[in-house]
């Protein structure tokens, strides 16, 4: 440890990525803002509240420590998870379980999408032949929207709600395009060879291959002087000028944030309604600490006519699952006791569906007194698993009530 303190005094307030060994073995990968405060911090006295066990363990047993640096903090982000993907240190592998981690996909298509997906859905919803490639995995789902941001900035791309102007016979410009984040596959004023020469450069750069990506635009830029289009050079030129001066403040603001949240996807339900009548349900859904509100989901009561919340969560979750397409949860969070749970259970158990399931029980004031479920769940998201169930209440609530005006206004 003592020469680990001492190579600390020779490591660069810069961005980059270190390496933790154990004589030529590699323990563990990590990015950094500026590399001598992020190791030295590993040094810290409050290592035990800052650290994982598994991670205080890993400092006792290096014995050096290396790193590369690099232009920012988003080639840091990028070189970090292609490196331990690559190289699979076991202190990386062993410290987070993936299953909710993100990849960013390119679909196989003439002008190919570009998706931030998490790894249940790359798994279980995504045909694998729809996808062309795939980088990943990136725990931190909130770190990674942050990125794509910068860096389509840079290389505009098509998204999900883009459709390419020849497949909608119209030329109307989605909305990305108007703020300058599509190149124009809606309006087509982007060739397909163009567009996948784009793709090609934003692949190099999210496998961290960023020198590649520098001669390879280099290249191009001379070949398109050389031609007289200089147009292109032109946008060429400013697209390196941008690699090498990236605003990267909001990773810097990602970077330091350390919340258990940042992992997980969370799906509270809810049913409201008034001695039966008007009842329905709701679903929503809170991932990475925020709420998606463009994932809740309303739902009309079909299949019963009482005050059956227990049969109504039932339906709404197998209404629910009738929906791969859905991102699936870490968790599902259901407002009620033991019988809500045990029927939520119960129709997952059905469909083949391996999800936690937590109960929010209230009491008579309908403030949260216990919470069922897997402890550990509990222990580590009891703050999510309140947020989400107090949501999905406000949002059943609401609904209902929208209902029960328009009834009463018909």
């Amino acid at each position: 440890m003592t020469d680990i303190k001492e190579q600390i005094k020779d490591l660069p307030d810069a961005p980059g990525v270190y390496f933790f060994k154990s004589g030529g073995e590699l323990l563990y990968i990590g990015k950094a803002t500026s590399l001598r405060d992020r190791v030295r911090s590993y040094f810290n006295s409050d290592l035990s509240q800052s650290r994982s066990p598994l991670i205080q363990k890993m400092v006792t047993e290096a014995t050096s420590v290396d790193y590369q640096q690099t232009g920012s903090v988003l080639e840091a982000l990028i070189l970090e998870r292609n490196l331990i993907s690559k190289k699979q240190p076991p202190y990386n592998t062993r410290e987070k379980d993936n299953k909710s981690s993100s990849f960013v996909i390119f679909t196989e298509e003439n002008f190919p999408q570009v998706r931030i997906v998490r790894q249940r859905e790359l798994q279980t919803t995504i045909d694998p032949d729809e996808v062309k490639a795939s980088f990943g995995p990136y725990p931190n789902r909130r770190q990674l929207d942050s990125a794509l941001r910068i860096i389509r900035k840079i290389f505009p791309y098509r998204d999900r709600k883009c459709v390419p102007a020849k497949e909608k016979g119209n030329k109307k410009p989605c909305f990305s395009y108007q703020i300058g984040l599509c190149p124009g596959v809606c309006t087509g004023e982007i060739s397909q060879n163009a567009y996948k020469n784009t793709i090609r450069n934003l692949g190099l750069f999210l496998e961290g291959e960023t020198d590649k990506l520098r001669d390879k635009l280099e290249n191009d830029m001379h070949r398109m002087a050389e031609e007289e289009q200089f147009e292109k050079a032109q946008q060429i030129k400013s697209q390196l000028f941008a690699l090498d001066h990236i605003d990267d403040v909001a990773l810097i603001e990602e970077d330091a944030v350390t919340s258990e949240a940042a992992d997980l996807r969370l799906e509270g339900y809810d049913i409201a309604h008034l001695a039966g009548s008007d009842m329905v349900g709701a679903m929503v859904v809170l991932e990475d600490g925020y709420a998606r509100k463009e994932d809740y989901r309303k739902f009309n009561i079909k299949s019963v006519t009482n005050a059956n919340d227990t049969a109504a969560l039932a339906e709404v979750v197998r209404r629910r699952l009738g929906h791969p397409e859905w991102p699936y949860p870490d968790v599902f969070v259901i407002d009620g006791g033991k019988a809500q749970r045990n029927a939520v259970k119960a129709e997952l158990d059905g469909a083949g569906v391996d999800i936690p399931v937590v109960s929010v029980v209230k009491d008579d004031k309908h403030k949260p007194k216990a919470i069922l479920g897997p402890k550990n769940i509990i222990h580590e998201h009891q703050k999510e698993i309140k947020i989400v169930n107090s949501e999905s209440h406000r949002f059943a609530q609401s609904f209902h009530k929208q209902k029960r005006r328009k009834r009463f206004l018909e």
